[in-house]
This record gives C-alpha cells, sequence and structure tokens, in this order.
C-alpha cells in the first residue's frame, strides 16, 4: 500500500509539473510521457528499471480505473498504455570448456561403477550433441536412434516429431554404452525398450537424469548453478557461436517460432560486444 500510494504522489508531481490541474485535462499522451520520463529519471529520481515501472504504471491505470468507475472522468487515458516488458532473460550458456569438463568428468567418473558412468557419459554426450531436451532423452527407445546413420528421432512438446543429426563424440559414447552399459541394466529389469535405464533396469527418469547433470558438474568442479537445459541452451548458444544459421538452430530444437530461438542471439551479441570491445582499436575510450 506504502509503494502504490508513493507511487501515485510521483504521479501527481508530475501531473502538477506539467501544468495540468483537472483529471478531464490528462490524455494517453501525458501517461505515455509520465512512463517515458520514468524510464530515463530526472533530477530527483533516478531511472527506474521495467519492472519498477511497470508497477507505478499499474499504480496510475488503476487510479484512473477508479476515476472513470466513480463517474470522476469519462474516458481512461491509460487504459492503452502498457507497462514496458520485462528484459529477456539470457539463458545461461556453459563455455566449450566447461562442457568439455562435464563430459569429461562423466565419463571418467571414479565414484560410480563403470556400468552407469558408461551411461551417463552417454546420456550427456547426447544432450549436448543434439540439443535435446532432458524429457526427450529419457523417452527415448533403443529404436529411436539410428548411430549408423547419424540420427535420432526425437519426440517433444505436444507430441512434434524432428530428426536431429548427432555428431560423432555423442555416437561413440552411445555405442559404447549400448556395448558395455546397457545388455548389464537390462538383466537387472523386466526389458523395456528404454534407451538410457537406471541402476533397477528401468527407463531412466528426468529427476535422475539431472543428477547425473549436477554430479558431473561438481567432479568438474564447475561452481555455476546447472538447470536441466544448461546443456542445450550451451548447445544452440555454441552453434550460434560458430556461425549456424538461427533457423537451422530453430530447427534442430524444435522451437515452433524462430522467436523463442531468437533470444540465444542475444547471447552471442554479448560475446561480439565484449571481443570488439577488447580488440577494435577505436572502441575503446581514450
Amino acid at each position: 500500500m506504502a509503494s502504490y500510494r508513493r507511487d501515485l504522489r510521483r504521479y501527481d508531481g508530475y501531473l502538477r509539473a506539467a501544468g495540468i490541474s483537472s483529471l478531464g485535462s490528462i490524455s494517453e499522451a501525458v501517461v505515455s510521457d509520465f512512463l517515458m520520463r520514468l524510464r530515463e529519471g530526472d533530477a530527483d529520481h533516478p531511472p527506474l528499471t521495467a519492472s519498477s515501472a511497470g508497477r507505478t504504471v499499474v499504480a496510475v491505470r488503476g487510479f484512473h480505473k477508479f476515476c472513470l468507475r466513480e463517474g470522476l472522468t469519462a474516458v481512461d487515458p491509460a487504459a492503452a498504455v502498457k507497462p514496458p516488458a520485462p528484459p529477456q532473460r539470457l539463458p545461461k550458456a556453459l563455455s566449450v570448456d566447461e562442457v568439455s569438463r562435464i563430459l569429461g568428468a562423466a565419463a571418467g567418473a571414479e565414484a560410480e561403477p563403470a556400468v552407469l558412468a558408461t551411461r551417463d557419459a552417454a546420456l550427456l554426450e547426447f544432450l549436448y550433441g543434439t540439443g535435446a531436451r532432458i524429457s526427450e532423452a529419457v523417452g527415448l527407445d533403443v529404436d529411436d536412434i539410428d548411430l549408423d546413420a547419424g540420427a535420432v528421432l526425437l519426440r517433444g512438446k505436444g507430441s512434434k516429431e524432428r530428426v536431429v543429426p548427432v555428431g560423432s563424440y555423442a555416437r561413440d559414447a552411445v555405442a559404447a554404452y549400448q556395448v558395455r552399459g546397457r545388455p548389464d541394466l537390462v538383466s537387472r529389469g523386466r526389458g523395456t525398450p528404454a534407451l538410457f535405464l537406471n541402476a533397477r533396469g528401468g527407463r531412466l527418469s528426468r529427476q535422475s537424469a539431472w543428477t547425473v547433470l549436477r554430479r558431473a558438474a561438481q567432479r568438474a568442479g564447475i561452481a555455476k548453478e546447472i538447470s536441466p537445459h544448461t546443456l542445450r541452451h550451451s548447445f544452440a548458444t555454441h552453434l550460434l557461436d560458430g556461425g549456424a544459421d538461427v533457423r537451422v538452430v530453430q530447427e534442430l530444437l524444435g522451437h515452433a517460432s524462430v522467436t523463442t530461438t531468437q533470444v540465444y542471439t542475444l547471447v552471442t551479441v554479448d560475446k561480439l560486444r565484449e571481443v570488439y570491445a577488447t580488440a577494435h582499436p577505436r572502441a575503446l575510450s581514450s
């Protein structure tokens, strides 16, 4: 409630400074200009973030709705003024070196039985090599992947299917798992077509797959937070860094719209900006 009063006091101060003394004199342009001033700041107020400015605009919109409902005004000048959109949260991507360390830690995990270490290495190589969601990876059956052709059938959101290539490292890791790991795990269960199995011979769960990733990251000395999508984010970012077209990455990730994929381009732009700032002779300030 205190923040609501503070927001409206600031709005009142803006109206007074603009010489607006009656509710009927407030137009949509006035409210829009107030929003712009919030974002720019002034001598008495620092610029507000999108979320803080949005909260203030919501308070102003509520005030004008009240005025219209109570018959104090004939129109609502704030109805069409939308709060600023919050900035897009960039996906967290690992560096190529960090990914290599995680994959190496999974393959050489001395703390795990050899059969599980082989499975873990295959799972993480597969996730990074294909950009698959963890749910897509654990949902795989043996017949969904063709190692000779280097391709896999993934079933994504809304039961949409796509075929994506499987790189040589992932193919080798999965082949090693199918020969040296999966038969042992199959013998512990009742028989299942699932490709990735748990220690009891059943289909590996999403939670267990996430645990595999977290443990490998810990062994690799990666202190940053690792999420189920970390390798998928890294897959997309590294492809774009390497020059892949965003629409190709869209197809590989199974995004319905390229707009969803374009958030990854913001990551690469930041990297390009950093390289530019340190490498170009006229990028640095004097």
